[in-house]
C-alpha cells in the first residue's frame, strides 16, 4: 500500500502544478502577416503614368499575394457511430482429494493430504458512440506565404466577447487560387491540410471543463 501511494504522489502533485492550456489573441501562429513596404521605384519618364504600377484591363481583384486577404466559409459537418461489445470469461480448477502414492495415501501427522483450488474470471465490455459536429459561418483571413507551386498558404483568427467570456474561430491552411471566387471567398472544404479550431473561455467554458482530479481518474495513468 505504501508502494502504491508512493508512486501516485508524483502524478497527483504533477497534475496540481499543470494547468490547462489557454488561447489567447494575437497568437503568432494566426496573427495577420503584413507585407513589407517596398520602396516604390519611379522610372525618369517625365510622365505621370507608370507601367509598374497599372492594372491590366483583365486583371481580376483576387488575392495572390503575401497579406492579402480572403474571406473562407466555413461548411463544416461531420458524423461519426461506432459500436463494440466484447466478452470473456475463463474457468479452472484443481482437486487433489486424496494425495496417494502407490496406492496408499500420504499422510502427515495421521491426517491425509488435500488440495482444492478454483478460479474464475469473467469480462464484459460494452461500448457505443454517437458523434456529430456542425460548423457554420465565415471568417476573413490573411495570406501568409505563397507557395512556389502558386498555392497560398493562409492564417487567422477571430475573436467575439460575449458575456462573461469570449469565444474564437482559428484556422490555417493551404488553398489553391483557382479555388478562391471573384469575391475573394472560398469554402472551407477546399481549404488543404485545414486546421479549424473552435472554442471559448472564461467562465461559461470553466464550467464544462473538468478538474484536474477527475481528469486523473480518467486517464492511463490510474492503475484501479
Amino acid at each position: 500500500m505504501r508502494f502504491v501511494l508512493a508512486a501516485l504522489l508524483p502524478l497527483v502533485l504533477t497534475a496540481c502544478v499543470s494547468t490547462p492550456y489557454t488561447p489567447r489573441p494575437d497568437d503568432p501562429a494566426y496573427a495577420p502577416v503584413i507585407p513589407s513596404q517596398q520602396q516604390e521605384r519611379l522610372e525618369p519618364t517625365g510622365g505621370i503614368y507608370q507601367d509598374l504600377y497599372a492594372n491590366n484591363l483583365y486583371s481580376d481583384i483576387k488575392a495572390h499575394r503575401v497579406g492579402d486577404i480572403i474571406t473562407i466559409d466555413l461548411t463544416e459537418s461531420t458524423r461519426a457511430q461506432k459500436r463494440a461489445t466484447t466478452q470473456q470469461g475463463k474457468e479452472s480448477s484443481v482437486n487433489i482429494n486424496p494425495l496417494s502414492i502407490g496406492g496408499r495415501p500420504v499422510t502427515v501427522g495421521g491426517y491425509p493430504i488435500e488440495a482444492e483450488m478454483s478460479s474464475g474470471n469473467d469480462f464484459n465490455g460494452n461500448a457505443n458512440t454517437n458523434q456529430s459536429n456542425s460548423l457554420q459561418g465565415s471568417i476573413t483571413v490573411t495570406v501568409a506565404q505563397v507557395l512556389a507551386n502558386g498555392n497560398l498558404a493562409v492564417q487567422g483568427e477571430k475573436w467575439l466577447m460575449l458575456n462573461t467570456g469570449e469565444e474564437y474561430v482559428r484556422i490555417t491552411g493551404i488553398v489553391r487560387p483557382q479555388d478562391i471566387g471573384s469575391d475573394n471567398r472560398v469554402a472551407s472544404t477546399r481549404v488543404a491540410d485545414a486546421r479549424i479550431y473552435y472554442g471559448g473561455t472564461g467562465d461559461f467554458a470553466n464550467t464544462q471543463s473538468r478538474g484536474w482530479l477527475a481528469r486523473f481518474f480518467n486517464s492511463p495513468w490510474f492503475p484501479f
